[in-house]
């Protein structure tokens, strides 16, 4: 047998993956029924869910034609995880506009393109969006700026 779909192989062993992490974790929990489930009950079953989803990707990429695996791509996995970091420390110490900034500039950045007109007016949107949602319509107590 020949893998005609690397993607379609490797996403089935991910799935299969995950499904056995989950049964394994959750291996000692009390399964209970499915009238009194017990904590071990939902992994068990989304695990199982997820092995069988595996196999039958797994399978579907023995019969179907696809596209080889590209490289990873590691500076979108970079710049987020950087960006994310950013926003969630700048919160409490930069306040919420500066934390915006800085995490729409640096997802910006993780693209292909950059143009500093695009992100300018993407930020300016995102940010009185932001702020109309989560400040002004649920009352979050954010502070916008670094001073109280």
């Amino acid at each position: 047998m020949k893998i005609k779909s690397q993607e379609d192989f490797w996403s089935g062993m991910m799935f299969i993956g995950f499904g056995l992490l989950a049964m394994f974790i959750s291996r000692d929990y009390p399964f209970g029924s499915a009238m009194r489930m017990g904590p071990g009950y939902f992994p068990i079953v989304l695990g199982g869910m997820l092995i069988l989803f595996g196999v039958i990707v797994t399978l579907t990429a023995f019969k179907f034609e696809g596209p080889a695996i590209e490289p990873f791509a590691w500076r979108p996995m970079i710049f987020l995880s950087v960006a994310f970091a950013i926003f969630g420390w700048g919160m409490d110490r930069l306040g919420f506009v500066p934390s915006m900034i800085a995490l729409i500039v640096l997802c910006a950045a993780a693209g292909r393109e950059f143009k500093w007109v695009e992100v300018i007016i993407m930020t300016i949107v995102l940010i009185v969006g932001s702020w109309a949602l989560f400040i002004y319509g649920l009352d979050l107590p954010y502070p916008l700026y670094w001073e109280r």
